[in-house]
């Protein structure tokens, strides 16, 4: 059961409008449109600028490995001689991830000679 008190309460917070601004992480632009919602019912944006290579992307993502840089990171750290469970670790990401993010790495730079 509701009472007065409470329903003003969320009327008057209903009223309320927080808006955050967003940018995209690949290009930094502000020009975003939300595009829909994830399988896991986040909000997925898109960036609008049209040389921008990202072009969907989430807020807050489930898997660390879907960051922005992580697999970047890994690859760096492979270079400089980390091992794959150092790097899983320091990362907190899936050893699998990180053994085939450095596979495609092999055969992008293979396939670019």
């Amino acid at each position: 059961m509701v009472h007065i008190c409470d329903l003003h309460f969320l009327l008057y917070h209903a009223d309320m409008t927080i808006y955050q601004k967003i940018h995209c992480p690949e290009c930094g632009n502000t020009n975003i449109m939300k595009a829909g919602f994830t399988a896991k019912r986040k909000q997925r944006y898109r960036c609008l600028f049209t040389a921008c290579d990202k072009s969907h992307f989430l807020l807050d993502y489930s898997y660390r490995a879907y960051l922005p840089g992580v697999k970047k990171k890994a690859v760096d750290m492979a270079i400089n001689g980390c091992g794959i469970r150092n790097s899983a670790r320091v990362l907190n990401i899936s050893r699998t991830t990180i053994l085939s993010t450095l596979k495609k790495r092999k055969k992008s730079l293979s396939s670019q000679s």
